[in-house]
């Protein structure tokens, strides 16, 4: 899933495939019947073609303009997609997880640069005196990926406690000195949620929905629990050759708050209008979620989303996009 910012544009896919942005001259309106049918046309080419299968909400100058559902979210029983149609947002979760840290600093609970040895007294040392929050938020600790373990394929179906998610890549040897350089670790996202926990006293779970789900009624998102039941939740599939096929299950508790958030298109768009305001976090630290801290390529990792430039069709003229995809069974 991407949420994506071109121009006054932003675009909402669950889940992705692809991604295509629509790019506009000044003198465009996309709330005319033109632009709508484009996109319109062009989603359904993708559906009928069958790489497409998702919801999708398109919105401009703060307005949507477009929202539809293409697809089954239960294809044994021919369940379509809706737009309120709840997905795994996988990766996305991180941009919720770093506004919680950004708010608890903000309250002055957290500091951004001091060792997480102060709020996880009993994770390893030296790693916990050498690595900071800001490690963490930009992927610069060095701390290996667990999900990229040897054992992870298997791990994943297992329910697994946040304490015991940490052990299996606390004793881990670092792969360089933290903040040396970028290397995409969900490890370090979970010991986010581990420290917005130490700090708050509550449940991660608990404390998304105090702090950015109510607040903004976001109705249809929450965090998954193992093997609980949602309603309005699609099942997940990937492609096997030319067909469909189930996909591999996971423990969502081996996600946490690296990747274990479900959403719906609808209610994404709410959490971007969100971030325009000062509703959720004071402006100086709204700012600060997306600033180029840790370069990738052409683009920057900021604090849970990708910072950068792309090009306007084949042309040398480029725009600022802010984006981030999911990946995660189902």
């Amino acid at each position: 899933m991407y949420k994506i910012l071109i121009n006054s544009y932003f675009i909402y896919l669950l889940p992705i495939l692809f991604i295509s942005s629509c790019v506009h001259s000044k003198n465009d309106t996309i709330q005319g019947t033109s632009k709508t049918s484009e996109i319109d046309s062009l989603i359904k080419t993708y559906a009928d073609y069958e790489q497409f299968n998702g919801a999708i909400l398109v919105a401009h100058k703060g307005q949507i303009v477009y929202k539809n559902a293409f697809g089954m979210a239960n294809m044994d029983w021919n369940i379509p997609n809706q737009t309120n149609t709840r997905f795994r947002l996988g990766s996305v979760t991180k941009q919720f997880t770093s506004m919680l840290i950004m708010q608890l600093v903000a309250e002055k609970k957290l500091e951004l640069h001091t060792p997480i040895a102060t709020y996880l007294p009993s994770y390893p040392k030296p790693q916990a005196d050498q690595i900071t929050i800001h490690h963490l938020l930009t992927h610069s600790s060095g701390i290996p990926n667990y999900t990229s373990f040897p054992n992870y394929r298997t791990a994943m179906r297992n329910p697994t406690p946040p304490l015991e998610l940490v052990k299996t890549f606390a004793d881990s040897t670092l792969l360089f000195t933290p903040g040396d350089r970028f290397h995409y670790s969900n490890s370090g996202y979970v010991l986010l949620g581990q420290i917005i926990e130490k700090v708050t006293g509550k449940p991660y779970e608990k404390v998304l929905e105090e702090k950015i789900f109510d607040p903004l009624d976001m109705d249809g998102s929450g965090y998954e629990k193992g093997q609980q039941i949602i309603k309005n939740k699609a099942l997940g599939y990937y492609r096997n050759g030319s067909r469909f096929a189930n996909a591999n299950y996971i423990d969502m508790s081996m996600s946490y708050a690296a990747g274990g958030i479900h959403s719906t298109v609808e209610n994404l768009y709410l959490w971007d209008r969100a971030l325009y305001t000062e509703k959720l976090l004071p402006k100086t630290y709204l700012d600060s979620l997306f600033l180029p801290y840790q370069p990738i390529g052409e683009h920057h990792y900021a604090y849970g989303w990708s910072v950068g430039k792309m090009p306007i069709g084949n042309t040398e003229e480029k725009i600022g996009v802010i984006d981030l995809d999911g990946i995660i069974n189902g």
